[in-house]
């Protein structure tokens, strides 16, 4: 478990880095936050990435969906979390429709960059969503893509479902991560797709992939927080693992969530999807 004087003598976790850990095999570390305590949390056991995601729609604010979160509401938990982030790297997602054409994704990510973030998301591998990586990436913005399951597509998709599978899903799949990459995004959120296609995908693109609900041979993970530390309401999703129950501390579970993604210990079968 890291202490105080680790996470002060801690190198700040960069884009480089990022590329740095994939080429050498070394497992990304990621979790979702949403404000300062949490934060620092995370610092302290060692995460490599704060991912602010929307998902606070559903687990903070109690929505069906993130489709209603706004830019604002973005911009003030990013805010909040960059006051307890010291050298975890810090990305923002791109709420719905705040980067359907290239001038506003300049905007909506400048803001989001102002208030504290070092990456923006968005989801998505079509042509327009290519235009918007294209944008931010010549005005220095970095990127992390998100394929799969994406949920502000959740009314597209019909439903929170796997993704990929079938040869002309997987494929298309395929295609999408190889155009981000070439577009110029930096990372790569591949969510509830098959793990064979996942780990293809991993092989295949020059960029680190971010497995959730994606198998073990991404080169990191991310969790929602509050659905790891077992406290979100309804049913837990397969691919998730409660690290709360069992442990002392939210500390605690926060540090042995780290140590099993660093060891390749999680994700486990029983989290794999079929």
């Amino acid at each position: 478990m890291y202490v105080q004087a680790d996470r002060d003598a801690r190198k700040p976790v960069t884009v480089p880095r990022l590329r740095e850990m994939k080429a050498k095999g070394e497992k990304i570390v990621a979790l979702t936050c949403y404000d300062a305590a949490f934060a620092v949390h995370l610092e302290t056991a060692g995460v490599d990435i704060a991912l602010v995601g929307d998902s606070l729609g559903m687990v903070v604010q109690g929505r069906s969906s993130t489709l209603p979160v706004t830019l604002d509401e973005m911009i003030y938990h990013t805010a909040m979390v960059a006051r307890g982030i010291s050298s975890a790297l810090l990305i923002a997602d791109l709420p719905f429709m705040t980067y359907r054409n290239p001038e506003i994704a300049l905007e909506s990510s400048a803001r989001l960059i102002a208030s504290g973030a070092a990456m923006v998301k968005l989801e998505g591998g079509d042509a327009w969503t290519l235009e918007a990586i294209e944008a931010l990436t010549a005005h220095d913005v970095p990127v992390c893509a998100h394929l799969g399951l994406t949920p502000q597509s959740v009314h597209k998709l019909g439903g929170y479902r796997m993704q990929g599978k079938g040869e002309d899903a997987a494929a298309r799949l395929r295609e999408q991560a190889q155009a981000v990459a070439q577009t110029g995004a930096e990372l790569l959120v591949l969510e509830s797709v098959p793990a064979a296609l996942a780990a293809q995908i991993t092989r295949e693109i020059p960029i680190a992939t971010i497995g959730i609900g994606a198998g073990r041979d991404c080169d990191g993970q991310v969790l929602v927080l509050y659905d790891m530390l077992g406290i979100t309401p309804g049913k837990r999703p397969k691919f998730s693992r409660d690290f709360l129950g069992g442990s002392e501390s939210i500390a605690a579970a926060i540090a042995a969530y780290v140590g099993d993604v660093r060891a390749g210990k999680f994700p486990a079968d029983e989290n794999i999807l079929g």
